[in-house]
């Protein structure tokens, strides 16, 4: 298995420097990988052998108990009549587009026509075929 570290600490050279793999073919066929010190060159029998460095165990500077606590936004339902989850809302990837007025809108749009039916609404496209 391949560890992911590629610093070492070279035992050859003692320099902190990264790890060369290289393959190995006998004739086209990969038979191996060739691992090496990039500064000296040292060449390491197996991956067993090579010192990879070890990264510093550091304390956690936060723990939860100093987390704020999550302030709500929005009341209950509050976000519910936004445009985003009219069902006149219609999104493409140029622009986002309101069925019943007809015009450009944002998701964080509302309006006091806000309809939340489960079924998207095509009436702008019967109107209005595409092409």
């Amino acid at each position: 298995m391949k560890k992911t570290s590629i610093e070492i600490i070279c035992t050859h050279c003692g320099e902190d420097a990264l790890l060369r793999r290289e393959p190995v073919y006998e004739g086209l066929r990969k038979t191996g990988e060739e691992l090496s010190c990039s500064a000296c060159g040292f060449i390491f029998a197996s991956e067993a052998e090579v010192p990879f460095k070890k990264k510093p165990v550091t304390p956690p500077i936060f723990t939860d108990a100093d987390r704020s606590v999550t302030v709500p936004i929005f009341k209950k339902n509050e976000n519910a009549c936004l445009c985003r989850y009219c069902a006149n809302y219609v999104v493409n990837p140029f622009v986002q587009f309101c069925a019943r007025h007809k015009k450009e809108v944002q998701a964080a749009d509302s309006c006091p026509q806000f309809s939340s039916d489960e079924k998207r609404s095509t009436d702008f496209f019967k109107d209005n075929p595409p092409g």
